[in-house]
């Protein structure tokens, strides 16, 4: 880190949440690299430090500044329950690759986002995600793990149609 803002190395910077996190990331002052796979070079916002590299290969270690802050976001895009294979072979091997990385480099905190766990359809999807906390936990390197039930963005707002059920269950007593 710097008097200017904080080093953060981010996984999967050109998916759904990678893009918009990094243009909030450089916008605020903060210093990130991503890593990004050949090619993918030109989707990072601008500002990032592209980090050419596999994110099931651990090799990116020595891409990760000591003390920088990690963020985990690489995983099987658009998750549902035929893809239980890709669970093991994407999201727990990236995590398990990014937890190796982030011990080898000294990193101050690493963030994973996993998902919350109220859907029973998706038990392969849940139990590759809690097979990445238990990675994270294991390897004594300071975290937060998000659990997020539902992303809101382009093309996945509907669930924006319960914010008035919420705020009603809000003032409701318990």
């Amino acid at each position: 880190a710097t008097a200017m803002g904080l080093d953060v190395f981010v996984t999967g910077g050109t998916g759904y949440l990678g893009r918009p996190l990094i243009d909030a990331l450089c916008r605020r002052g903060h210093h990130v690299r991503a890593l990004v796979r050949p090619g993918s070079e030109h989707k990072l916002p601008a500002g990032a430090v592209p980090v050419i590299g596999d994110a099931l290969d651990v090799t990116f270690a020595s891409a990760i500044q000591p003390g920088a802050v990690v963020v985990h976001l690489v995983g099987t895009p658009h998750p549902n329950p035929t893809k239980a294979a890709e669970f093991q072979r994407v999201d727990v091997a990236s995590i398990r690759a990014t937890v190796s990385a982030a011990r080898r480099s000294g990193v101050r905190h690493l963030v994973y986002v996993s998902v919350a766990h109220p859907a029973p359809v998706m038990r392969a999807y849940i139990a590759a995600r809690m097979e990445g906390e238990a990675l994270v936990r294991a390897s004594e390197v300071p975290a937060t793990i998000l659990r997020p039930w539902y992303v809101l963005g382009p093309g996945h707002r509907w669930p924006a149609l319960l914010a008035p059920l919420y705020a009603i269950f809000r003032v409701l007593p318990s």
